[in-house]
């Protein structure tokens, strides 16, 4: 099998990587506890606070999204403790699984997958909890599984009217791809991690935490060493780690925030939401449906249901000829949806070179013809040139 030197990842992670961040991983390392380290350490955690909107602390650990998400847990929640998850896709699923495991008492509130949470609904189980007795509520904003952004915003609303619970939010492919004001809208631990919107290699992951976050933390008995987050606040004081870390992730790091940094919020998140009207409204085009809710549609990911169509022989087709990898569908959605990753560092380019290969393979596969083939190209383009 031929080597693929120029494998396009339009997937929701890993994405592309930068020039400059490559040429900043293949530097030398240096010491974790230098000096040159600990002023790294320093410009990168002001720059992620930037990033995050917020004044509080942001953590940076070795692991991924998943480790940052039970850092969060682990370190302000007590065993038997009784917490809201939100289910509505497989990350939905995997915190209801971590929560349990550490013998929290689980209280799900889902819908079906393509579908966002309902906010009323949990404001409804907050209202009717007049003893305090839920510590916190747990939930993914972006839901990579499906493409569905879920109302992050109104729900975090109804948990500071509760004041007892902490908001626990998995922000791993919504941070740097829309706005997540973590100060404005007083969410305590959210977690996001670097393969996606950061735009660097898998390997870090981040923990945003509020002064009633970590207030909780100081009465949190649950197990931890690694992922105890006090020992990152403690280190980070002195612009260190309290382990080893992953020190040329670190100088990545340092590059994609500067650039982030230069394109600014409001740009990234205007590129974020072209790139998701542009890819959206094409498949259409093809003949081909929306799996989420058209109304939330998450900017980092589209779902697209194939119905007849075989969705992983669609994706292998368009992988072997023209060398873009798409996303599968997971569980019960396999072969049946495909995703098209939009997240981080993407262009218009990659825009039209994926609904270009889509097209060509549909037209080749005698789905479409060439004029709806065509009009897909020109519904993204009229997105992309959007102001």
């Amino acid at each position: 099998m031929a080597i693929q030197q120029k494998l396009s990842l339009m997937i929701p992670g890993p994405t592309p990587v930068p020039e400059k961040v490559l040429e900043a991983l293949s530097r030398h390392p240096i010491g974790h506890r230098s000096k040159e380290f600990q002023d790294l350490i320093e410009s990168t955690t002001k720059n992620l606070q930037w990033l995050h909107q917020t004044q509080n602390d942001v953590l940076t650990i070795t692991g991924s999204g998943t480790a940052a998400m039970e850092a969060g847990i682990i370190s302000t929640l007590n065993k038997g403790d009784k917490v809201i998850c939100g289910e509505n896709g497989k990350f939905g699923e995997r915190w209801v699984k971590v929560a349990k495991e550490f013998g929290l008492e689980v209280i799900k509130i889902d819908s079906e997958w393509g579908t966002p949470l309902n906010p009323e609904e949990f404001k409804k189980v907050l209202e009717e909890d007049k003893e305090k007795e839920i510590k916190a509520v747990i939930l993914t904003h972006s839901e990579t599984s499906t493409g569905v952004i879920n109302d992050l915003e109104t729900i975090s609303s109804y948990i500071r009217k509760h004041s007892r619970a902490l908001s626990i939010v998995d922000c791993v492919t919504s941070l740097g791809a829309c706005n997540v004001p973590v100060d404005e809208w007083e969410l305590d631990i959210v977690a996001s991690g670097s393969q996606k919107g950061y735009m660097i290699p898998p390997g870090l992951s981040f923990v945003a935490v509020s002064k009633k976050a970590w207030d909780a933390a100081k009465q949190s008995n649950l197990p931890k060493f690694y992922l105890n987050l006090n020992s990152y606040r403690k280190s980070l004081e002195n612009n260190s780690n309290p382990y080893t870390p992953a020190v040329n992730l670190v100088f990545a790091l340092e590059e994609s925030l500067k650039m982030m940094r230069e394109e600014g919020l409001e740009t990234i998140f205007l590129r974020h939401n072209r790139h998701k009207l542009a890819i959206s409204n094409a498949v259409k085009a093809l003949n081909l449906k929306l799996y989420a809710d058209e109304k939330y549609l998450s900017p980092s990911i589209t779902a697209v249901d194939t119905e007849e169509i075989d969705a992983e022989e669609l994706r292998k087709k368009i992988k072997n000829k023209y060398d873009i990898l798409l996303a599968g569908g997971q569980d019960h959605l396999k072969s049946k949806i495909f995703r098209v990753g939009h997240l981080g560092y993407i262009n218009d380019r990659d825009i039209i070179t994926v609904i270009s290969a889509i097209s060509s393979t549909l037209l080749e596969m005698g789905k479409i013809t060439s004029q709806q083939a065509g009009e897909a190209l020109i519904i993204a383009s009229k997105y992309l040139n959007a102001n």
